[in-house]
């Protein structure tokens, strides 16, 4: 299968990655890859970029090191209810927006409706593209009802690469994952693929994820990131507001 598009990398910006712009997008490159976004964490992370970094996105270039380039957040999925930390004039002007869960944002004493309530409310708002890593076992969740969902917000549900990795302290990731493609397969619902590289060398890596592809004889037209035609509905550059 052929990748054109990372939906989900961090640079340096992030706080706890590693690499700059460039060798992000450099490295996408060599990896074959056209396109490549870079989704920095948003401002309740601790350590990420402040306020200022995302309203400024629009004096970077989008094309970079013969690639094209999507600049955007991954918003943090607060509470139950939905809240973001990011508001909708900022994302809205973003090229793309991830939003996710994390335990220093959201914490780990939540039950599994509040957690798949979070995801359904995150979906409800127009400028949120994609569900980053809801593969995580510590968030449980109703994956038949947010596959449903996704469908009927067109809301991507994210193959994290990152997650899938053998040392990754996200929990039930494989199996988490099969299961949420499975109802993607029943559903018709489209994904994306997020390397969620924190350092070059990881930017467009998918070998865990078309390792679980692969076992779910998962249908290459609902994989969005494999043409630049397919995923362009989705993003928010191309949206009219």
């Amino acid at each position: 299968m052929k990748f054109m598009a990372d939906t989900h990398a961090h640079s340096l910006m992030s706080g706890h990655a590693y690499s700059t712009i460039r060798e992000m997008a450099a490295a996408a490159k060599r990896k074959g890859l056209s396109a490549l976004a870079l989704t920095e964490h948003a401002p309740d992370m601790p350590g990420t970029c402040g306020l200022y970094y995302f309203q400024n996105l629009d004096v970077i270039p989008r094309e970079m090191e013969g690639m094209r380039m999507l600049f955007g957040a991954e918003v943090n999925i607060l509470t139950p209810d939905g809240s973001i930390d990011l508001s909708e004039n900022i994302c809205k002007d973003l090229d793309i927006v991830v939003a996710s869960i994390h335990v220093p944002c959201y914490g780990l004493e939540h039950s599994k409706e509040e957690n798949t309530r979070a995801c359904l409310e995150v979906m409800k708002k127009p400028y949120i593209n994609i569900i980053g890593h809801p593969d995580d076992g510590r968030f449980p969740v109703d994956y038949e009802t947010i596959v449903k969902a996704a469908k009927e917000t067109e809301t991507l549900l994210e193959l994290n690469n990152s997650s899938l990795r053998p040392a990754s302290f996200r929990k039930g990731t494989r199996e988490n994952l099969k299961e949420m493609l499975m109802y993607c397969k029943k559903y018709e619902v489209p994904v994306t693929t997020g390397s969620d590289a924190h350092v070059d060398a990881d930017a467009g890596n998918f070998c865990y994820v078309e390792e679980v592809l692969e076992e779910c004889n998962f249908p290459e037209e609902l994989i969005m990131t494999t043409d630049w035609e397919k995923l362009k509905p989705y993003l928010n550059c191309y949206k009219q507001w």
